[in-house]
């Protein structure tokens, strides 16, 4: 997981709102965009910004204790497949005690296993730089 992409990345989108639950409005707005790019059913669209909304919303919530800062969200649409990656320089978590599945949830930790249900792969780990976190889902389009 070192968030590099491959040379022949199809469009990308990249967005960098501020930490704050307000402006995630605006991420599942490009994301609506997008999908005028590549048509999305009307399903997969919704659990696509319900994933986007639950990986914003923990860096919104969890990055910075202060609310200062910042969350960069990639859009990568690609023929077979849409990949998301959400961004923070915030203070990161340890990926390892993120449960793999449900019925291992405590308080608070629905929004990965929300994530995990809907897309096809997840990674979860530091940027590239080694700041903050990373939180990476890529859907399957048919």
């Amino acid at each position: 997981m070192n968030g590099t992409y491959e040379a022949d990345a199809g469009p990308t989108v990249l967005l960098t709102i501020p930490a704050k639950p307000e402006y995630i409005t605006l991420s599942r707005l490009a994301l609506s965009g997008l999908s005028r790019v590549r048509p999305l059913g009307e399903d997969t669209l919704a659990d696509l910004k319900l994933a986007l909304t639950e990986a914003c919303s923990n860096s919104v919530r969890h990055a910075y204790g202060d609310g200062d800062g910042h969350v960069d969200i990639r859009f990568e649409l690609l023929e077979d497949r849409l990949v998301v990656e959400v961004a923070d320089n915030g203070r990161g978590f340890e990926p390892t005690a993120v449960p793999a599945e449900a019925d291992e949830l405590v308080e608070g930790g629905l929004g990965i296993a929300i994530i995990r249900s809907i897309a096809d792969e997840v990674e979860i780990g530091d940027r590239a730089d080694g700041r903050g976190s990373r939180l990476r889902f890529v859907k399957l389009l048919s």
